[in-house]
């Protein structure tokens, strides 16, 4: 019953520019888009994202045609959570935002 539901997700604006990364760099086949936690220390857990194969303690989703994986152990920090890409002036980059 659960199985469609993903822990994170992605903004169209994100998931078009993980699409340009993709093709850019030539990311492998079989690779796919990780999404979740560096940890530890004082300030918690950071966010992260990243390129990477599958593991043994993987979950993987298909978000808007982009091969999405979570380590199982993760996902109680990201749900609620989406990636999105901000750019402006100042700064561009993806960022955590919480989904609605």
């Amino acid at each position: 019953m659960f199985e469609d539901v993903k822990p994170v997700g992605l903004t169209p604006k994100a998931a078009e520019e993980v699409r340009k990364i993709m093709e850019a760099k030539k990311v492998p086949e079989g690779y796919s888009l990780r999404v979740g936690v560096r940890g530890g220390g004082c300030s918690g857990v950071t966010l992260m994202i990243g390129f990477d194969k599958k593991k043994e303690t993987d979950l993987s989703y298909m978000i808007d045609s982009i091969p999405l994986l979570v380590d199982k152990r993760h996902t109680m920090y990201l749900i609620g959570k989406q990636v999105d890409f901000y750019e402006g002036v100042d700064a561009r980059g993806f960022l955590f935002t919480e989904s609605h």
